[in-house]
């Protein structure tokens, strides 16, 4: 019998914001390699997240969410996502089942028209949705494109991702592995640690702050003990939100180490010391110097 030839390729991950792809990548990866928050345009960059198995490899594109852009930040993002798409063996284009179809969704359709690459459509949040209203949606959305595939999934239980998976593989062309099978990402860890910080921030301010803010590692060393030493500055636009990211005698700031350092310390499996910064780069998502010093490159 013929051994079973290896399958490999790209696939981008695209969507409104706030509708799962980052849930999604961390299920399918296995770990936490891309960062999840419950407000949207949390991804600025594409996360390249790799899955292997014996039969294949894929390597994911979390895109930032696509968007009306309010800054130069925001034209970023949407330039980052489309440019994406010619670029892969498939499209995952992930809605949100229990929002339904709306004008977000629409636009991106828009754009997918003239693209080759077949596009999954993958349902996502089923489980917060009844069983009855699942067809009427399906037929809603293949009345607007001719999707390769359709899965209903739940990416936070992990319900169906399995068979999105054998979905996938059906697009990938034979190929070479690129990545060793234990590694989940080509991002370099600096990368991953920066994220993890800007999560928990996410996670504990509200308001304007959280789309201010930028995180990036400036040292990052291991120390003879074993300890891993890192050094991290958290810019912010504005005074005022410096103030509110130290918190009330540094209270905020020490949660979001402590919290940060936790995930930190599971991602590089040793001790960490954590050491905070926070500084301030007036109207930072609008100057196209300060965003290149920060990583975000329109040709990223």
């Amino acid at each position: 019998m013929a051994k079973t030839k290896f399958k490999s390729g790209f696939v981008a991950i695209i969507g409104r914001p706030n509708v799962g792809k980052s849930t999604l990548m961390n299920q399918i990866i296995g770990q936490k390699i891309a960062i999840m928050s419950d407000k949207p345009q949390t991804t600025r960059n594409k996360i390249h997240g790799v899955f292997t198995s014996e039969a294949m490899q894929v390597v994911f594109l979390d895109t930032p969410g696509i968007h009306k852009r309010q800054s130069k930040l925001g034209d970023y993002m949407n330039t980052t996502a489309l440019s994406t798409l010619g670029e892969v063996e498939a499209v995952l284009f992930l809605i949100d089942a229990a929002e339904g179809l709306g004008g977000g969704d629409r636009y991106i359709i828009e754009r997918l028209k003239d693209l080759k690459t077949p596009v999954i459509l993958v349902m996502n949040k089923i489980d917060r949705i009844e069983p009855e209203q699942l067809l009427p949606l399906i037929e809603e959305y293949s009345n607007l494109y001719p999707f390769a595939e359709i899965v209903p999934i739940s990416a936070m239980l992990g319900n169906n991702v399995s068979t999105l998976m054998e979905q996938i593989g059906k697009y990938l062309p034979e190929g070479p592995q690129y990545y060793p099978e234990d590694q989940v990402t080509d991002h370099p860890e600096q990368f991953v640690c920066a994220e993890l910080i800007r999560e928990k921030i996410l996670h504990l301010t509200r308001e304007e702050v959280p789309h201010s803010i930028a995180v990036t590692i400036e040292d990052m060393r291991a120390e003879e003990n074993g300890v891993v030493y890192i050094s991290a500055v958290i810019f912010v636009e504005r005074d005022s939100q410096k103030g509110i990211i130290i918190g009330k005698q540094g209270a905020l700031l020490k949660e979001v180490g402590k919290l940060a350092r936790h995930d930190i310390e599971k991602l590089l499996g040793s001790k960490i010391f954590l050491e905070l910064w926070v500084k301030v780069k007036k109207d930072w998502r609008n100057q196209d110097r300060v965003l290149k010093d920060l990583g975000f490159h329109k040709d990223a």
